[in-house]
């Protein structure tokens, strides 16, 4: 019944209807999420249930509010192994409280887009970048947030779309999960992340994700980094 509603509910946000007035918001942030075989479903839950989390903290909802325009536009992805990315939540304005908790409660009851496939992480970027053109709402902030808990296992090294990616304006930082591969977040510095103070927030579990994520999303809506 739970994925029942989320469906109803998701179906409904992406319907085509009257546009919503653009906004100027203080940034523009597409969450893509990795959801390939290495991502077991207890791992998934608990990667889910930490955005959700991450959402409803008071660190994070205080970001938001005391931005210029105390409000973020973001939107959320899946991705996994070759041509398997997918949008599961599309642009919405988070400017309080409520909001947040609406789209916490969203993430909250994600179905899983692909239950296996392997780990394409410039999949992940090309399909996160792709989405910024689908946003009317207006910032001087474009961040790709991408999580994962290992290196690329199919498709071409991210480094050459992530300079392009970055050549475009938009910033990516890394949420590198480290129960497998402890050293996985030095990749994510070396491979994938960059822009003008781009940042790695290593987890280093699954049960740590909630913490990190929360810790990492309050850092990128205050526009806070320490330099790369």
């Amino acid at each position: 019944m739970k994925r029942l509603a989320f469906s109803i509910l998701a179906i409904f946000l992406l319907l085509p209807g009257v546009p919503a007035a653009a906004e100027d918001v203080d940034m523009q942030l597409v969450l893509a999420i990795d959801v390939s075989s290495s991502v077991n479903f207890d791992e998934y839950n608990l990667q889910m249930r930490g955005y959700a989390a991450a959402f409803r903290n008071a660190l994070v909802i205080e970001a938001i509010e005391a931005g210029p325009q105390g409000k973020i536009s973001v939107a959320a992805t899946h991705w996994a192994g070759l041509d398997e990315q997918q949008t599961i939540l599309d642009w919405q304005v988070i400017a309080s409280a409520a909001d947040a908790e609406r789209f916490a409660t969203l993430l909250d009851a994600a179905p899983r887009s692909f239950p296996f496939g392997g780990t394409a992480i410039t999949g992940a970027l090309v399909h996160a970048h792709s989405l910024f053109a689908g946003d009317d709402n207006r910032s001087l902030r474009r961040v790709i947030d991408i999580s994962g808990d290992g290196v690329v296992s199919i498709g071409p090294s991210p480094e050459e779309t992530r300079d392009a990616i970055v050549a475009s304006g938009v910033i990516i930082n890394g949420l590198p999960i480290l129960t497998d591969e402890p050293s996985l977040d030095d990749y994510y510095r070396e491979k994938v992340i960059g822009g003008i103070g781009a940042f790695v927030e290593p987890a280093r579990n699954y049960d740590d994700f909630a913490r990190a994520i929360a810790e990492k999303l309050a850092r990128e809506i205050r526009g806070i980094w320490q330099g790369v």
